[in-house]
């Protein structure tokens, strides 16, 4: 998202980025029903599952991390609190907070398979090799599709993928296989892939409200909105879903809004506008540097997202009744590039950088199979546009000398919680922590992370592979890096 930082002593159009998630139907909660909460001097708060004090250091646990920050920082700590929703960045666009997916059985199982084929958290290669050379085509596609889920569910979505496209060569219609493919596909970047698959599943299982939601997933990353709407209605009116409702709503506000717009496509990019609030040299300019800058993100990055790239231009009031966004938001990548520009006559320096911005996004969470924490994909797309730390970086230095910065740990989920206040400072922090690790280690670092994260690697686990560094010891490097380039 680019921040509108109304009020605020800060140059003019600071831009940022905001990544919602999409298409992620197994997410686990990162955190409990309730939650210890600490809650920090720079008025910031954490929610942990557990917290224990030891020594000049509180540690706390989410999910299968543990961290550490000084306690000199915590103002106080708290039992019992009741996490609020975040907007996740670890799938690669809109439906954040999604159903649980748990489609109705249709494999064909024996015994004990599924202990056989993982076990100890590890999938038995032997017992895949066992099972396969029965004979029988069923059970071999169960027990790859069983690989492939357990790899889905800790996060190596590449070796998902290998699993899931076996299942499918044993039983090619099968639409449990075929809706996880599909969800997959949709993660890593391609959703007009993902689509038939998608569209399979729902003839095989018509009546199965799953397979109708991750079509209707597929439908509306490929920027197919009235079919996912139809296709959302048909799985609600099958099982109610708070969540799919949400979802639906903003699909219709979306086809409301741009039910007058035009398009015009690029090699890698689908461009729609509304006629009247942009002039044709605007919108051939709008796709040539979108396409340079595509040119650019792929030297830098060593790849590019799978699938065409929508961009969608509106005036600022629409662009926030569709996008529901914070009003400090000045753009948003949901998995469609959402951009306001009203006024704007060509694509100013300012508007370049945002556009770029935007489309690293899309990058980032190709590489990194849509996993990649919040904190990491601002600095990273703010490095890129470029920018540097240099307007704030003295202000920065000093917050972080006096233990007053928000913990990395911290920023993994989104951003849209916080005030604008909260959120410049994240942003900051964000292209620190990114500004550091490449002038320290270089832009390959950066990438070697990414690449860990999307194998599935927790944040923490890449950090210390790539370089050797946990959390709290990046917070440390970060301060240390500040206070060397722009003193106390």
């Amino acid at each position: 998202m680019r921040l509108r930082l109304i009020g605020l002593r800060l140059p003019p159009f600071k831009f940022a980025t905001l990544i919602l998630a999409i298409a992620a139907l197994t997410i686990a909660l990162t955190v409990s029903a309730s939650a210890e909460v600490i809650r920090l001097k720079n008025g910031c708060t954490i929610w942990a599952e557990h917290v224990r004090k030891n020594g000049t250091h509180v540690e706390y646990d989410i999910g299968d991390n543990s961290y550490a920050i000084p306690k000199s920082s915590v103002a106080q700590i708290e039992s019992g609190g009741l996490p609020p929703e975040y907007a996740s960045s670890r799938a690669g666009g809109d439906a954040h907070n999604l159903p649980a997916f748990a489609p109705t059985d249709s494999l064909r199982s024996e015994g004990d398979l599924a202990t056989k084929i993982v076990h100890d958290g590890h999938v038995d290669a032997d017992a895949l090799l066992v099972t396969e050379r029965q004979g029988n085509a069923e059970l071999a596609a169960t027990a790859y599709f069983l690989a492939g889920k357990h790899e889905f569910d800790r996060g190596d979505l590449k070796q998902a993928r290998h699993y899931f496209e076996t299942a499918l060569g044993f039983q090619a219609n099968n639409p449990t296989i075929l809706n996880y493919y599909a969800v997959l596909l949709v993660r890593t970047g391609g959703a007009t892939d993902a689509l038939p698959y998608a569209e399979r599943a729902a003839r095989l299982a018509p009546d199965s409200p799953d397979a109708l939601t991750v079509l209707g997933f597929a439908q509306f990353s490929s920027d197919h909105t009235p079919d996912a709407i139809r296709s959302w209605k048909k799985s609600l009116h099958l099982r109610p879903d708070a969540t799919v409702q949400q979802l639906l709503a903003k699909a219709e506000r979306e086809a409301s809004a741009e039910a007058e717009f035009s398009q015009r496509e690029s090699s890698h990019f689908s461009l729609k506008f509304e006629g009247k609030q942009t002039s044709e040299s605007l919108r051939r300019e709008l796709l040539a540097t979108l396409e340079s800058q595509y040119d650019d993100l792929v030297r830098q990055l060593g790849t590019s997202p799978h699938s065409s790239i929508s961009v969608v231009l509106y005036t600022d009031q629409t662009f926030f009744d569709v996008t529901q966004a914070p009003s400090w938001t000045g753009a948003v990548n949901d998995g469609k590039l959402r951009i306001p520009i009203n006024g704007i006559t060509s694509v100013t320096p300012e508007l370049a950088r945002i556009l770029k911005h935007e489309l690293a996004h899309s990058f980032i969470n190709q590489i990194s199979g849509g996993r990649c924490p919040q904190w990491l994909h601002e600095g990273i797309a703010q490095l890129l546009e470029p920018k540097t730390t240099d307007a704030r970086g003295h202000r920065l230095a000093q917050l972080f000398r006096a233990q007053q910065e928000i913990p990395f740990n911290a920023l993994e989920g989104g951003f849209m919680r916080f005030s604008t206040i909260e959120a410049v400072l994240a942003y900051d922090e964000s292209l620190a922590a990114a500004e550091y690790i490449k002038d320290t280690y270089g832009l390959s670092d950066l990438q070697r992370i990414l690449e860990r994260i999307g194998q599935g690697s927790s944040t923490e686990a890449a950090l210390r592979a790539t370089i050797h560094s946990n959390y709290g010891e990046l917070d440390s490097e970060v301060g240390k890096y500040l206070k060397n380039r722009y003193g106390d």
